[in-house]
């Protein structure tokens, strides 16, 4: 078993020796099983891959989409394409083959080269939630494409800032023997502990609080918007119907409420939390039981649950495209727009021409909707 550690041999066999518990004693996934994943993770590198390389071409070309909440888009898919490209297609061969076969260098590169992409896609996410937080709770809009830029170019340093001195080996980071991908190594020293705690908190824990103290705002902005609203209609429809002088009615008045225009954008980015979360939960716990669990590192099930944890984080960058083209119509009409004419079996029904709703107009009560 090769390591790649920036501390002295001598040091690295006092703290990190590996004798006691052999690296053969792991037990590794069933050839079928392996091949599955493999195959698996390749359809994820090409889904992934070609679901957001066509969310940045989309905003590339069509300046109508070149929106702050775009550009942030469109930042997650390019970091997701580079997962997809730098990191996936080592981890796949690695899960057929069962040997690391690309190198102590270039373990090192991987790993550092997966926390960078991973810290940029989170950053976008943290930016994204808390323009929503600001644009709902607190009706402020600041957020132009300029400012997205700045930000963009911010994320991208502050994740290579964290994320690089792994490369130098300013944490314990091994070469897989017991895993299809470099991950970080138990250890015992202060130092290299102390960045695996920074590295996990900035990636998931800040982020994740955040996020969620923003998105439950927003729950509760939405809950108490919808209640005002209702009542608002009911007192207009009541008004409207003492004017006319009728005493008693017909049938109940129905009420339409759009908030579509509030809610879809924060539904879909909610969606992307989720997606985040379920996904990067398992490998956060992974990641500090790694190197501060002797027992578990060097137990018999690393590998499998090493195998599992990776290929969940990974589908994450396939999963935000799919999100992106469900929720999201104008991605899903220009989605439509790259594919073959030969793909598009059915031609283009016209679909009902919907009139933008203004936040002040946004009540509807009574048969003849009548717009308050």
């Amino acid at each position: 078993m090769m390591a790649c550690n920036g501390t002295p041999p001598g040091m690295f066999v006092a703290l990190n020796t590996s004798a006691q518990f052999p690296s053969s004693n792991y037990r590794d996934l069933p050839t079928p099983l392996r091949i599955l994943l493999a195959i698996i993770m390749l359809f994820m590198i090409a889904v992934g891959f070609l679901g957001n390389a066509i969310v940045c071409l989309i905003v590339y070309q069509k300046p109508a989409m070149r929106s702050a909440i775009n550009l942030l888009l469109a930042t997650l898919a390019f970091s997701d394409i580079m997962l997809s490209l730098f990191c996936m297609p080592f981890t796949a061969v690695t899960i057929i083959t069962v040997n690391w076969n690309f190198g102590a260098h270039f373990c090192r590169i991987s790993g550092m080269l997966y926390w960078f992409f991973v810290l940029e896609g989170v950053a976008i996410l943290l930016i994204i939630s808390v323009d929503r937080f600001l644009i709902i709770v607190q009706h402020q809009d600041k957020l132009n494409p300029h400012r997205a830029k700045v930000m963009i170019a911010i994320s991208w340093a502050f994740s290579f800032c964290i994320s690089f001195p792994s490369v130098v080996g300013w944490t314990f980071v091994e070469v897989p023997s017991r895993a299809p991908q470099c991950v970080l190594g138990y250890t015992e020293l202060p130092a290299d502990r102390a960045y695996a705690v920074m590295l996990l908190v900035t990636i998931f824990f800040v982020p994740f609080s955040i996020m969620l103290y923003s998105y439950l705002c927003i729950l509760n902005t939405v809950r108490r918007n919808t209640v005002r609203i209702h009542n608002h209609a009911e007192n207009v429809c009541l008004s409207q119907v003492s004017k006319l002088g009728l005493v008693v009615l017909p049938k109940a008045h129905q009420m339409n409420v759009d908030m579509s225009f509030k809610t879809r954008a924060f539904t879909t980015i909610l969606i992307l939390f989720v997606g985040f979360s379920l996904c990067w939960l398992p490998h956060t716990v992974f990641s500090l039981m790694s190197v501060f669990s002797r027992q578990f590192y060097y137990g018999p099930s690393f590998y499998i649950t090493s195998t599992c944890v990776l290929w969940l984080s990974y589908l994450k960058s396939v999963f935000n495209p799919v999100i992106y083209c469900w929720r999201i119509k104008k991605f899903r009409e220009a989605c439509l727009e790259f594919l073959p004419k030969t793909f598009k079996l059915f031609p283009k029904v016209p679909g009902r021409t919907n009139r933008r709703v203004r936040p002040s107009t946004i009540y509807v009560c009574g048969e003849n909707q009548s717009a308050v």
